[in-house]
């Protein structure tokens, strides 16, 4: 299983997860192969020549799948065409916060004192074009405002960043700024998923408490090399579903932040695609290009 980032991050947290289960179920040892580098494109480009025979897949993130394609003049694979969709696994919801210094609790005020005073709120995120990224350059659109973008390396650098004032707010994973919002040295003012989740139900929409319609989450889904035969895509989408909706597995997703979406390989297919068409406007109003 290549896992196209290094090790330690979400997309190999849930490759290890689906791995070691998919293991015991197939009686065949699953070994993860992180080939981090490029935004994922070192990874998917040496999927893309493996042999199609079931023996070699890859757990992928939105990034190297919906976004690339968007912001390299060049990429050495087709998203649509070079691979195999599996099942979507998980999505991993945004949390919309904020510097505590910044006078306001919700999106609606948000919206309004960005309203009041154009350009001077700053964000930070995790690079240009990182699902941060997106989703702020998503919210401004649909706000119509303009927030300056400060990108930095790293989820951890964009949120050390916030907590030492240096922007007012930011797009991060639940489990990168949960303890600090609830330790109060951030204030947390929507999740970008369409409803909120059980588990933290606390966090309301940021569709419900000012933008209606607006939805940004990352995920991360499992691809073969393209002609992979249906029989085998069928029999391994078989088994990741039935993993993912294992208890055990799904509260232990959850408990990291991340929220189980188990797929149909036909629905997968069909996702990237869409998610590809949401963010092209996106991508091309805001002029982002890969770093």
């Amino acid at each position: 299983m290549i896992v196209p980032f290094p090790p330690g991050g979400g997309t190999d947290f849930i490759g290890r997860v689906v791995g070691q289960r998919l293991a015991d179920r197939l009686g065949q040892q699953v070994v993860i192969d992180n080939r981090g580098g490029a935004n994922g494109i070192v990874g998917l480009e040496i999927l893309k020549v493996s042999p199609p025979d079931g023996y070699t897949i890859a757990a992928v993130p939105q990034g190297p799948m919906s976004i690339n394609p968007l912001i390299y003049s060049k990429l050495p694979y087709d998203s649509l065409r070079d691979f195999a969709p599996i099942a979507n696994m998980v999505n991993v919801p945004l949390l919309l916060v904020t510097h505590p210094s910044l006078p306001v609790k919700n999106v609606r005020e948000l919206i309004a004192l960005a309203k009041k005073e154009p350009g001077k709120l700053a964000y930070s995120s995790q690079g240009a074009g990182n699902s941060g990224h997106l989703a702020a350059e998503l919210f401004d659109s649909m706000a119509r405002i303009k927030m300056i973008h400060v990108p930095y390396k790293g989820t951890g650098p964009a949120n050390m960043a916030l907590l030492a004032g240096e922007v007012q707010l930011t797009y991060s994973s639940i489990p990168t700024v949960l303890q600090h919002v609830r330790a109060g040295k951030l204030r947390a003012l929507g999740i970008g998923n369409s409803q909120r989740i059980p588990s933290l139900s606390e966090f309301p929409t940021i569709a419900e408490s000012g933008l209606p319609g607006y939805e940004a989450y990352a995920w991360t889904g499992m691809i073969a090399p393209a002609n992979t035969p249906k029989d085998i895509i069928a029999r391994i989408n078989r088994e990741i579903v039935q993993i993912i909706k294992q208890k055990d597995v799904a509260d232990q997703l959850l408990k990291e932040g991340m929220v189980p979406t188990p797929s149909t390989a036909e629905e997968f297919g069909a996702y990237i695609k869409a998610e590809i068409e949401k963010w092209g406007p996106v991508v091309k109003q805001a002029n982002i290009r890969a770093e």
